[in-house]
């Protein structure tokens, strides 16, 4: 579970224009109320529209406990067309994860993944950047093709690469272990940066998340050689 959030600090916004901004969620809000959220409560997007004084229209969807980049738009219109553009194959997500086990090598995840009643098709492609032996922990990047849900966690636990802090598919006894000695609080998932083209005007847009102090000092105790630079 992560930390509460506090709600009166402003969000980073991390680009903007006319018709959308990105902005980096923390771990553990809402990007929108929904009826499958539960009860409703302060949201990323009503923080957003405050902040930028605008209504807001939420592109895409980052998990509760997942932080990083994400999109909103300004209006009904430009949701439908960012939202289209975000289809396309040339538009890239990258996310930093830290993973349970060895991943020696590059590798792509293509299995199908219920929504509903129906599998549908997901393509993961899992990236490996560092491997701590002591703790048998690898970080990666991750890119997805398809925007299933929980897409990259359940895609990793499918391959018993669990990501690390996850409550849902991941192992308790690793991420108590984490929160003991690490402080981890939270999934260690970060939407990392979005390679996108802006749909009006035909700009290629790469925008980037910083990943946050408590998952930096993570990779600084179990990666200290390591130096992070954001993907291209």
């Amino acid at each position: 579970m992560s930390h509460p959030i506090p709600l009166s600090e402003p969000l980073s916004m991390l680009w903007r224009d006319d018709t959308a901004v990105a902005v980096n969620k923390p771990a553990g809000l809402l990007v929108h109320n929904s009826k499958w959220a539960g009860p409703k409560e302060t949201s990323l997007r009503q923080l957003t529209a405050r902040q930028t004084g605008r209504r807001t229209y939420p592109i895409h969807r980052l998990d509760r406990p997942t932080s990083g980049v994400t999109l909103y738009a300004f209006s009904s219109e430009a949701a439908r067309a960012w939202h289209h553009q975000l289809r396309q194959p040339d538009t890239r997500k990258i996310y930093l994860a830290l993973a349970r086990g060895r991943i020696d090598a590059p590798l792509t995840i293509q299995r199908p993944l219920k929504e509903g009643n129906a599998p549908r098709p997901a393509i993961t492609h899992i990236q490996p950047l560092a491997y701590n032996a002591d703790e048998h922990v690898t970080l990666v990047t991750v890119r997805i093709e398809t925007g299933r849900r929980h897409q990259i966690r359940r895609h990793l636990s499918r391959i018993a690469h669990q990501i690390i802090g996850d409550t849902t598919y991941g192992k308790g006894r690793i991420n108590r272990h984490f929160r003991a000695r690490y402080g981890l609080h939270r999934l260690f998932l970060h939407a990392w940066s979005l390679h996108i083209t802006h749909p009006f005007t035909g700009e290629r847009l790469a925008i980037h998340a910083d990943p946050p102090p408590d998952l930096l000092q993570v990779i600084h105790q179990l990666f200290p050689d390591r130096t992070l630079k954001s993907p291209q």
